[in-house]
């Protein structure tokens, strides 16, 4: 494969991981507040961790999706997604060394996605990106 082919389509692999997973995040977040698009199985009281974590969960999946303030938003998200595991899953059940025994393989897994975009940016298709071009 051409290697001018991987630097053009790169970017734009990037802003798509980072579109889906900041609409997938978002949803966490809507089931949260809004029950949709399925209902949260307890009620959320907005001060509260789960509260806090569903606030960042809807802000920063539509910051993520559009791509503005991204490696700060990333960062903040990627950091809530660590708390959530050790907190949530990594000393329920299971090992805390393997998340598939304790149910806790999203909240990794968006850790690291989140760390990803906090180190690298927003890739194409971002305001970032706009914002970077202009004069």
């Amino acid at each position: 494969m051409d290697v001018a082919m991987y630097s053009t389509w790169a970017p734009r692999a990037q802003a798509l991981l980072r579109i889906v997973t900041g609409y997938m995040f978002l949803l966490h977040g809507t089931s949260k507040y809004f029950g949709f698009p399925q209902a949260f199985p307890m009620k959320v009281q907005l001060f509260s961790l789960i509260g806090l974590a569903g606030v960042l969960e809807i802000v920063g999946g539509i910051l993520i999706i559009i791509g503005l303030f991204t490696h700060v938003t990333a960062f903040l998200l990627s950091g809530e997604m660590a708390v959530a595991y050790f907190m949530g899953h990594a000393f329920t059940k299971g090992s805390p060394l393997f998340p598939s025994t304790n149910g806790g393989e999203l909240a990794v897994e968006w850790c690291f996605v989140f760390l990803f975009f906090a180190a690298a940016g927003a890739g194409a298709w971002s305001i970032d990106a706009m914002r970077r071009r202009t004069p």
